[in-house]
C-alpha cells in the first residue's frame, strides 16, 4: 500500500514522476507540457471554439458571464434590517473545468 502523501506535487516533481514512468527524458515530458499549455491557449482563446477536454479526465470551458447593473437598497446579508449598495460589475468570461467519469472514479 503507497504511503500518504502530505502535500501536492510540484511541477518539477511531476514532470520527473512521468519522466520516470514513460521513460523519456525530462525535457521532453516538459515539452508536452508545454505544447498542452499552447492547445489549451488555443482553444479557450477568443477565436477558439471556448471549450477543451483532456480525455478521461476533464472537460474545460469558458463561459461568458453578462454585465451586471448596480443595484441601491439591497438588504446586507452580514447585517440584518440594513440596507446597502451594490455596485455594477462588468461582463466577464469564466472558466469552468468539469471532471469526468474517469476522474470521479479515482476519488473513490
Amino acid at each position: 500500500m503507497p504511503k500518504a502523501v502530505k502535500k501536492p506535487p510540484t511541477k518539477t516533481q511531476i514532470i520527473a514522476t512521468i519522466a520516470e514512468a514513460t521513460g523519456l527524458n525530462k525535457k521532453d515530458v516538459g515539452a508536452v507540457f508545454d505544447a498542452l499549455d499552447a492547445e489549451i491557449k488555443k482553444n479557450l482563446g477568443s477565436r477558439g471554439p471556448g471549450a477543451f477536454t483532456l480525455p478521461g479526465l476533464v472537460k474545460i470551458v469558458k463561459i461568458r458571464k453578462p454585465a451586471q447593473a448596480a443595484k441601491k437598497g439591497v438588504p446586507n446579508p452580514f447585517k440584518p434590517g440594513e440596507l446597502m449598495d451594490v455596485p455594477a460589475k462588468p461582463a466577464k468570461n469564466v472558466v469552468k473545468a468539469r471532471p469526468l467519469k474517469n476522474l470521479k472514479e479515482m476519488v473513490v
